[in-house]
């Protein structure tokens, strides 16, 4: 009997995107030399054991309640955060460069952060930033001459990066409030350990799962008191919050108490968590809730999810907040224009990491280039998220562009806008054609910073936009994510 021919494999007629830098493969579709070895293993694989293994990993997710929310889906709000098995990989050296470049960032955001909040010696010498950085809500006035426990402003960072057709990594977006995501990255990482073992272990990659070790370590170590007998808590605004996962994962992993602003209240300037023993004094909060509904005392005074009078513990010095209030005026996507202007200013480097260039809408200049280019542009609302508030210019109706034109006109303040980059692609498996198709993806690493500087972890959200032609990765967009496999420097 004859017997049927053999699939083909896994990456068999795998076309790269015209135009974009591939992750794994060349123009001609071929694996690069760095990764062959590894990809031939992976791409030894049939699309149909493919798909069966995809289906697993799906499952564990499902079964492990590894979930986000969508509360504008009418499907549902509750759902899995899509995963492709097939990793994204990064090279020794590039990453060598990464980290370098993020560890300077993180440091010249950090010292912007306490001259605004002090001295505000930049304005002296560039008095046009003025109006333009504190001109927004993000900037929080009454918190200046506050110096957080610790000396630390940003103590979680995520830094999004894309590279571009050229192959240069550039920083998209500063993420220095609650950034979110890094749950992800271990579970991924899990699910590649449990259906791909054989491939992570021939492509020699960095761990990731001693995250939650060195967060505990970093946040004890911002301690008004001693980190041995200091108590650290993750403060979470319920599981109504989209990213209620990742704070639930974060605190058992890290063993603190996952505590609610109900769980929490100060006295004589001090924050304590009520516990069934009585009162327990609580030394570091790294808190997932918005500053604006962190203290109804000094804040929203309709916030039912912060603490009353915890801004007071914290400028008494007396608790340490995870990231610190007021973060939000530089990572402002008008602010992120002038990161470089920073790095120059306040270390007296040159930027190791290239980033988009943004025309600023608050610069009368600026403003009437985009309105005059809406077609061409990407427009952002300086204060928004998650691919939302957002016009693609080339992909866009004129009905949008005009509704967007007079949204800049009235308030010019809120809007940047930059060119359209070209964003590097991934092989990615698409479930519908059951094959591997070329879709954009970008990174965000974290970085953590204590007394003695920032470490980033090697690896980072790899999110993949999984819409054919699509740029926007966000999960609450459709996108997905995968493994960041950051190789080890060769032996």
């Amino acid at each position: 009997m004859r017997q049927p021919p053999p699939e083909p494999g896994l990456f068999a007629g795998y076309t790269p995107t015209p135009g974009s830098i591939d992750e794994l493969m060349g123009a001609d579709g071929s694996a690069r030399p760095d990764f062959q070895k590894l990809l031939n293993v992976l791409g030894a694989r049939s699309p149909g054991d493919f798909s069966h293994m995809q289906t697993l990993a799906e499952r564990a997710l499902r079964n492990q309640g590894v979930t986000f929310s969508v509360y504008s889906d009418r499907r549902g709000t509750e759902r899995i955060f899509p995963f492709c098995l097939i990793p994204r990989i990064i090279s020794a050296p590039d990453w060598a460069h990464l980290e370098r470049g993020l560890e300077q960032r993180i440091r010249a955001l950090g010292l912007f952060l306490d001259d605004v909040y002090d001295g505000q010696r930049l304005f002296s010498e560039r008095p046009e930033l003025r109006d333009i950085i504190l001109n927004t809500p993000l900037y929080l006035p009454n918190l200046r001459g506050v110096r957080p426990a610790g000396g630390v402003r940003i103590h979680i960072a995520g830094i999004d990066l894309i590279r571009d057709g050229q192959g240069t990594f550039r920083v998209l977006e500063d993420n220095l409030r609650t950034p979110s995501g890094v749950s992800y990255v271990m579970e991924n990482r899990i699910l590649s350990k449990r259906v791909v073992p054989e491939v992570l272990e021939l492509a020699r990659v960095r761990r990731v799962d001693h995250y939650p070790a060195r967060l505990a370590e970093t946040l004890r170590a911002v301690s008004p008191e001693s980190p041995d007998s200091s108590t650290v808590v993750v403060l979470t605004p319920g599981p109504y919050n989209s990213a209620y996962f990742e704070h639930s994962f974060l605190a058992r992993t890290m063993g603190v108490p996952l505590v609610h602003g109900e769980d929490l209240f100060v006295e004589d300037d001090r924050v304590f968590l009520r516990t069934t023993r009585g009162p327990r004094r609580v030394h570091v909060i790294y808190r997932r809730i918005d500053d604006a509904f962190l203290d109804p005392e000094a804040f929203r005074p309709d916030s039912m999810l912060g603490v009353r009078g915890l801004l007071r513990a914290w400028a008494a010095g007396n608790v340490t907040l995870a990231n610190a209030p007021g973060n939000g005026v530089a990572d402002d996507k008008a602010t992120y224009a002038f990161v470089p202007d920073f790095i120059r200013y306040y270390l007296g480097e040159e930027p190791l990491l290239e980033q988009v260039p943004t025309y600023v809408c608050a610069r009368e200049k600026d403003c009437q280039y985009v309105v005059e280019h809406l077609g061409e542009l990407v427009v952002k609302t300086v204060d928004e998220a998650g691919g939302y508030g957002m016009l693609m210019g080339p992909q866009s109706t004129q009905a949008e562009r005009d509704e967007f034109r007079q949204r800049i006109l009235a308030q010019p303040r809120r809007y940047i806008a930059q060119p359209r980059v070209e964003l590097s692609t991934c092989p990615t498996w698409d479930m519908a054609s059951r094959q591997v198709v070329a879709r954009r993806v970008d990174l965000r690493p974290y970085i953590l910073t204590g007394p003695q500087g920032p470490w980033v972890l090697p690896g980072g959200l790899s999110r993949v936009a999984l819409r054919a032609g699509s740029y926007v990765v966000n999960s609450s967009q459709g996108g997905g994510s995968k493994d960041t496999w950051v190789q080890k420097e060769a032996v």
